[in-house]
C-alpha cells in the first residue's frame, strides 16, 4: 500500500509522455486532470474533518 499512491501517480504522468515520441507533457493535458486531482483532495479533506469530528463525539 505504501507503493500504491507513487505507482499511481507515476502511470498518471507517464501516460500523456508515451502518447508522443519524447518525453514531454503538454500544458492542456494537464488541466483536465488536474481539477479532478482537486476535488479529490477536498473531497478526502472534508472526509477527515468529518471522522475527526465523530471520533471527539464519540469520546465525550
Amino acid at each position: 500500500m505504501t507503493r500504491f499512491f507513487p505507482l499511481t501517480a507515476t502511470l498518471l504522468a507517464a501516460g500523456p509522455a508515451l502518447a508522443h515520441p519524447g518525453a514531454h507533457l503538454h500544458p492542456h493535458d494537464g488541466a483536465s486532470w488536474l481539477a479532478v486531482a482537486g476535488g479529490l483532495a477536498v473531497i478526502a479533506l472534508a472526509g477527515g474533518l468529518a471522522v475527526a469530528r465523530q471520533r471527539g463525539r464519540a469520546r465525550k
